[in-house]
């Protein structure tokens, strides 16, 4: 009986060191978790179809819903090409300036090809607000940078 109680407290002494000892690794993984990198994509739309520019809108709200909101997610929006003209505000239909203006106020990046603008015709005051010109002239190496950088790159 006496080795029973002793076996007791060793066991108990070292799931109390064990314990103490695991401590500080719980502390630097929840500290870790905390502190964990942004997921960062790109959502590429360059075609003209408007229900495809729609799904990839939806797309882009559910992705920052999924993540656990917009502070967990560095999205960007790149589009160029025909898909300018769906992004004029004068020609927005009303579910896409909803949707639009969702992923804005989220904090989503929405930059527009400079060299659709110039074959378009078009400024940044023609297009939906919250849109930037890219940082590089043509969207593709704007999208190539940006994968360089780790960003995943979607296109629906």
């Amino acid at each position: 009986m006496k080795s029973l109680s002793i076996h007791r407290m060793l066991l108990v002494s070292l799931l109390a060191v064990a314990a103490w000892v695991a401590l500080p690794f719980a502390q630097n993984q929840a500290e870790a978790a905390e502190g964990k990198a942004k997921v960062k994509v790109i959502y590429h739309v360059d075609g003209k179809d408007p229900d495809v520019a729609k799904y990839a809108l939806a797309l882009i709200n559910k992705h920052i819903e999924a993540e656990g909101g917009p502070e967990n997610i560095d999205i960007e929006l790149i589009v160029h090409g025909p898909a300018l003209e769906l992004f004029e505000k004068d020609k927005m239909d009303p579910e896409m300036t909803k949707r639009f203006d969702q992923i804005i106020e989220k904090g989503v990046k929405a930059e527009m090809c400079q060299v659709s603008m110039k074959m378009f015709g078009k400024t940044l005051d023609n297009l939906a607000k919250g849109f930037v010109a890219t940082l590089h002239p043509v969207a593709v190496k704007r999208i190539a940078d940006l994968q360089q950088q780790g960003y995943l790159y979607i296109k629906p």
